[in-house]
């Protein structure tokens, strides 16, 4: 590989074990507050459909609001289970309250940041809420590796668009040919920084099929083979 200085890593699904956390929060809300529902048929319904909002919120075609709302709402009417706005609403925040609580990171996470800090700068480009990001850095002891932090509130826009790259590298004070982008997704992560002109790697944890020209890793410690 070209000589890299500058290393964009996505939060979510990347480092953060968002489906380990996730199902914690919802476990710790549901007791909480009394809905009797099953924890693991709950989930089977709500993570497609968080992913199916996600999708729908980087197309800008649904707001924070209704990706908060919606994904929730149609969760409870596939388990036929009756709620009002107003319950799940209260949900949806006290949710957001204790998702960055947790702080399970992916396998070798501290391992691999402590390889890379050494040699090179490490920043986070995320379409996730401000609010919640850094409380979940924070928590996972990992914010100290980061020399910059780009989310989409930021920039204005969300991956995969290219003003969020060009965001985060003036930020960084990077340059195009010297960075490279590692994310698990990739329309947003991946296809994202390479249509930009940065470098990319998938993690591709679920080892699904993609493309053979794009680099992947399925566990963070593959990342030494590249850099």
């Amino acid at each position: 590989m070209k000589q890299i200085t500058d290393i964009f890593f996505d939060l979510d699904h990347t480092l953060w074990d968002f489906e380990k956390n996730s199902a914690l929060a919802f476990k710790k809300v549901l007791n909480k507050h009394n809905i009797d529902v099953d924890l693991a048929e709950f989930l089977v319904h709500y993570v497609p459909l968080n992913l199916k909002y996600w999708e729908l919120y980087r197309k800008e075609e649904v707001t924070q609001n209704q990706l908060r709302y919606g994904r929730l709402k149609d969760t409870f009417d596939l388990l036929q289970y009756e709620i009002n706005d107003e319950r799940i609403d209260l949900l949806s925040k006290e949710y957001i309250h204790y998702l960055p609580q947790y702080n399970h990171l992916f396998d070798g996470t501290i391992g691999v940041l402590d390889y890379l800090n050494d040699k090179y700068n490490l920043h986070i480009i995320t379409n996730g809420f401000q609010e919640v990001q850094a409380g979940k850095m924070k928590n996972s002891n990992i914010e100290q590796y980061f020399k910059t932090i780009t989310n989409s509130e930021m920039a204005g826009v969300k991956k995969p668009n290219a003003k969020i790259f060009e965001f985060a590298l003036s930020l960084a004070n990077a340059k195009k040919e010297s960075s490279i982008m590692i994310g698990d997704c990739i329309e947003a992560d991946v296809q994202g920084a390479l249509d930009f002109g940065i470098d990319a790697i998938h993690f591709n944890e679920h080892k699904i099929a993609i493309p053979n020209h794009i680099k992947q890793i399925n566990h963070l410690i593959e990342l030494k083979k590249y850099l």
